[in-house]
């Protein structure tokens, strides 16, 4: 039944950032940041580790699951170590992903030529 819910939910996401790009005519880049936004205001509000408790991989691998880490990375810092946690808190959470981002972004584009 896991797997069920973490297609609907994952799918979900899926949907609303196709329909703000279909629809609303939003730029990738917009919607992406629109996804990310409500990620960290739902996270904000305490509602993503339900949903994450909830649909496992359909609420973390979507990029929404993203905007989640910033603000969970900051707010758990921030409760241990004060003010500066705001900032050591979003790079200790999502530092991974991002050099993930970096190292294969550049491995693929040493064997990937562009179409110039």
């Amino acid at each position: 039944m896991q797997y069920l819910w973490a297609f609907l939910i994952g799918g979900a996401i899926c949907l609303i950032g196709q329909l703000l790009f279909d629809w609303v005519k939003l730029t990738p880049a917009h919607t992406m940041a629109v996804l990310v936004v409500a990620g960290a205001v739902i996270d904000g509000l305490g509602w993503y580790d339900p949903l994450i408790d909830f649909a496992g991989a359909g609420a973390t691998v979507p990029i929404t699951s993203f905007g989640n880490a910033l603000v969970h990375g900051s707010l758990t810092d921030m409760q241990r170590d004060g003010w500066i946690g705001i900032i050591t808190g979003i790079f200790k959470m999502t530092s991974a992903g991002i050099s993930a981002a970096i190292v294969f972004s550049f491995l693929a584009a040493l064997v990937v030529k562009p179409k110039g």
